[in-house]
C-alpha cells in the first residue's frame, strides 16, 4: 500500500494537545488551543531515536483546521473537518489522515466521521491529558503513536489512539476526567497495543461495521440539522423537560435511561406525548459499560450498542437523512 500511497495529512483542531500551562509543573490548569499543528509535528521525534521505521518513507503535511477547545465543538466545524478529510483521502497519495483532538467531544467526532468519510483508508485520531509544555506532556508520544498506526493500519475504521492504546470509534468514550489513559472502550477492550512504534493487535477483535450512512458533501449547513438533545432519567426526572423541548420544536430525543435503558412513569408519558406530535426518540444507557438488550417493556427505539452522545449523533443523520429523502 504505502508503494501507492506516501503521504500522510495531520489535521489539526486544538485541544489540550495544543494547549499551555503557565509554567511546566502545571497539568490540569491551562489554555487549550494554543501551538499549531506544525509545530505538534516536530515534537514527535522528540519522544523516540528518531522517526519509526514505519513512517521513514512517509512525507507529513500539516493542516490547522481550527483551532479550538474541544468542549466548544459545533457542527459547522465536523462539517469543515469531515470535508478536509475527504477531499485528503480521495488523493491517490495520501495513506491516512490523523486528526489532533481535544478530549472532551473525541468520542462524538470519533464516531460523526466514522459515519459520513466514506473512503478505505484510516482516519486516526488522537489527543492529550496534559498541556503542550508540561514536563511530562503525553501528547507527543500519543501522536507518534498515531501516525504509526495511520501509516500500518488498512481499511475503513475510524480509529481513537492515546496511552498506548487503540480504540474503536463506536467502542471508546473518555471515563476519567483527569489521569493519563482517560479513554476506555468498555467490554470490548482496545482494539491493539502500541509500545516502542511496534503495534499488537487484539486477536479477538472484530470492527464493528459503521457504513457511512451520509455523503459528506452533502451535509447541509449546520442551521439546517435537525435539533437533537440528550435526557436523563433519574430519581424524580421532571417531564416538563420533554414538554418544554417538544413545544419549542424539537426534532429528536435522546433518553439515557437507567439499567437497561428504564424510564420513569412520569418521564415516560411525556416521551410517549413527545413522540405522538413527531418527535423522535430514541433510548440508550447511562451505563458506562454494556448495551441496552431490547425487550418488550421498550416503548421506543433502542440504541445500537450506542453511549447516549453517540446516540444523538446516529440520531442527528438518520433525521438528515430522512429530510433528504435518503
Amino acid at each position: 500500500m504505502q508503494a501507492k500511497n506516501q503521504k500522510i495529512v495531520v489535521l489539526g483542531t486544538g485541544g489540550t494537545i495544543a494547549g499551555e500551562s503557565e509554567s511546566s509543573s502545571e497539568g490540569l490548569s491551562y489554555k487549550a488551543a494554543q501551538r499549531g499543528i506544525d509545530v505538534l509535528l516536530r515534537s514527535v521525534s522528540d519522544v523516540g531515536q528518531g522517526m519509526p521505521k514505519v513512517l521513514a518513507n512517509i512525507e507529513f503535511i500539516a493542516e490547522q483546521v481550527v483551532q479550538i477547545d474541544s468542549k466548544d465543538m459545533d457542527f459547522a466545524i465536523w462539517r469543515h473537518l469531515a470535508q478536509r478529510c475527504s477531499v485528503w483521502l480521495a488523493q491517490e497519495d495520501v495513506l491516512a489522515v490523523v486528526i489532533t483532538h481535544g478530549t472532551d467531544t473525541l468520542e462524538e467526532t470519533a464516531y460523526f466521521l466514522s459515519r459520513v468519510v466514506s473512503v478505505n483508508k484510516p482516519i486516526v485520531i488522537t489527543c492529550a491529558m496534559r498541556p503542550a509544555n508540561f514536563k511530562d506532556a503525553d501528547g507527543p508520544q500519543n501522536l507518534r503513536d498515531a501516525m504509526t498506526v495511520a501509516a500500518s493500519s488498512n481499511g475503513t475504521c475510524v480509529w481513537m489512539v492515546a496511552a498506548g492504546e487503540v480504540h474503536h470509534s463506536q467502542c471508546v468514550q473518555k471515563v476519567h476526567p483527569t489521569r493519563i489513559n482517560a479513554f476506555d472502550s468498555g467490554e470490548r477492550g482496545p482494539a491493539a497495543w502500541i509500545k516502542d512504534d511496534q503495534i499488537t493487535w487484539a486477536t479477538a477483535f472484530q470492527p464493528v461495521a459503521s457504513a457511512p450512512s451520509f455523503d459528506v458533501h452533502q451535509l447541509p449547513e449546520p442551521a439546517h440539522w435537525p435539533w437533537v438533545e440528550i435526557l436523563l432519567n433519574h430519581v424524580q426526572a421532571d417531564p416538563r423537560h420533554v414538554d418544554v423541548l417538544q413545544k419549542a420544536g424539537i426534532d429528536g430525543l435522546v433518553l439515557a435511561g437507567t439499567g437497561n435503558g428504564s424510564i420513569g412513569n412520569h418521564l415516560k408519558e411525556a416521551l410517549l406525548r413527545a413522540q405522538t406530535a413527531g418527535v423522535e426518540v430514541r433510548i440508550a444507557s447511562r451505563c458506562n459499560q454494556g448495551p441496552v438488550i431490547p425487550t418488550s417493556s421498550h416503548a421506543f427505539q433502542v440504541s445500537d450498542g450506542l453511549n447516549p452522545v453517540k446516540t444523538r449523533v446516529a440520531l442527528l443523520l438518520e433525521l438528515m437523512s430522512n429530510r433528504q429523502g435518503h
